[in-house]
């Protein structure tokens, strides 16, 4: 079986292909070049499975979105509390490149405006480090974050820094005020330097998909980014990371970001999912317009809205294997003496524990992959039984997503039985894609019947269903 995912990702891109405004940003001469037809969205799981849609292999440049992470390696590298001296972390209200700090105290408002951003390079690795100790350091954690080798696209940094004028301004700005001690030229560069490093969506992904799963690599395991700093860089990506937008991005979307003005943004939903797009043309916020309508789409489609505590995102998918023989009272039914194949759910049901039961349906049923060892290998099943016994509860997406499984595999014309003695599954036999429906039975006895026949019994390392 195939995996909806990537073809609901796709449905996002032309849902939200149609929208011009914007335009790409026009003070750095790489990036008003940049080919505005391109779009690309990702996904990245908490265990490190990504989904992607569109131009997901173009690359470009982090911009902004690398502030969140150089927050994160300034707090590990010069500690919170003097962290904290330094930067504010009140949203500003104003551009975020406005020539204005704290009253009182003289500190940028928050590390997400580019006189934050600027101070917080400088606190990375030591304020006597130089520049290129500075990047480099920022280089190699961002690479681990991606899982692969960055690089800084030396185009785009010296188109960017030809028109640093407003940056250096900061620098100034920030060295006469005290906040910052070393060259403001020199931090300026690096600061310009580390916006220049080059990625993909599907990078993005990967990297915000750390901040959700509390700074452990999803896929090495990791700890590339302390618990304690995650808290703090999500917390001020909640109310700052998309500039003055970050009221209406709360209320409309609701999960922390980021974002560049190269058209990217990220996304991290704590415990369940990191998200990145892309698309070129930005607002006058200096958002990409359908960056903005592709997470919008998002959270309404995936129920991805932090507050949204409807349903606690507990839960866990286990796969096992049966096979039904009949008893010695009864004629065997033809059917007994095979392979039957059963998904058991637990929990509250959110989207990323029906994305686990997608995957594993695609792993186990599809065809082999040489490229995925072991995949493949229940193909032959004569029966699957999704067993919802144990789950207490489905959010709305989770339904969707299964929803759209079981009409996949009954087109496929598997043998499909679901234990669901509570109803949470609701389905609807009227609304049933060409009138095709999946046997759904109170318990295991009346599943193993049905699909073997009166009195087959099931032989497994899971007698239970």
């Amino acid at each position: 079986m195939k995996s909806p995912i990537p073809d609901y990702l796709n449905h996002v891109l032309e849902k939200t292909r149609p929208i011009e405004r914007g335009a790409p940003a026009d003070y750095i001469e790489t990036l008003a070049k940049a080919d505005t037809s391109k779009m690309a969205v990702a996904l990245a799981m908490v265990d490190g499975n990504v989904y992607s849609a569109g131009d997901d292999k173009v690359e470009f440049s982090i911009q902004s979105i690398a502030k969140a992470f150089v927050y994160a390696i300034a707090i590990e590298d010069a500690g919170l509390d003097q962290v904290l001296k330094k930067i504010g972390v009140e949203p500003s209200g104003d551009r975020f490149n406005q020539l204005s700090l704290e009253r009182n105290t003289n500190r940028p408002m928050n590390p997400m405006i580019n006189a934050g951003a600027i101070t917080a390079h400088t606190l990375v690795c030591s304020p006597t480090a130089t520049l290129h100790e500075r990047i480099d350091r920022i280089l190699k954690v961002l690479s681990k974050l991606a899982g692969r080798q960055l690089y800084v696209d030396e185009e785009v940094y010296k188109a960017e820094l030809r028109d640093a004028d407003r940056n250096m301004a900061l620098g100034y700005m920030l060295k006469a005020a005290g906040v910052i001690s070393c060259d403001p030229r020199e931090a300026v560069k690096g600061y310009v330097r580390q916006c220049s490093i080059n990625v993909n969506v599907q990078d993005l992904a990967m990297m915000s998909a750390v901040l959700s799963n509390g700074g452990v690599h999803p896929v090495t395991q990791e700890q590339i980014i302390p618990h304690t700093s995650v808290r703090q860089v999500l917390s001020v990506m909640t109310t700052c990371g998309m500039y003055d937008a970050a009221g209406d991005w709360v209320s409309n979307v609701g999960f922390p970001a980021k974002s560049g003005v190269a058209g990217a943004i990220i996304g991290a939903l704590p415990g369940q999912v990191g998200l990145a797009t892309f698309s070129p043309k930005i607002d006058e916020r200096g958002n990409s317009v359908r960056g903005v309508a592709m997470c919008e789409q998002l959270s309404r489609d995936m129920g991805l809205h932090m507050m949204d505590v409807s349903h606690v995102a507990r839960s866990t998918v286990q796969t096992s294997v049966s096979n039904l023989v009949g008893t010695e009272h009864e004629k065997q039914n033809p059917a007994c003496a095979r392979k039957v194949v059963v998904f058991k759910l637990r929990g509250a049901v959110r989207f990323p524990g029906a994305e686990r039961l997608t995957r594993a349906l695609a792993y186990e049923l599809g065809k082999p992959d040489p490229s995925e060892p072991g995949s493949g290998h229940h193909s032959d099943a004569c029966a699957i039984v999704f067993s919802f016994r144990e789950v207490f509860s489905l959010n709305f997406i989770a339904r969707k997503l299964i929803h759209e499984d079981i009409t996949r595999l009954l087109t496929e014309r598997k043998v499909l039985c679901i234990i669901d003695p509570t109803g949470v599954l609701e389905w609807d036999t009227a609304k049933a894609e060409g009138g095709r429906h999946p046997k759904i039975v109170d318990n295991d006895t009346e599943a193993r019947d049905y699909i073997g026949g009166t009195g087959c019994q099931a032989v497994s390392e899971d007698p239970e269903w």
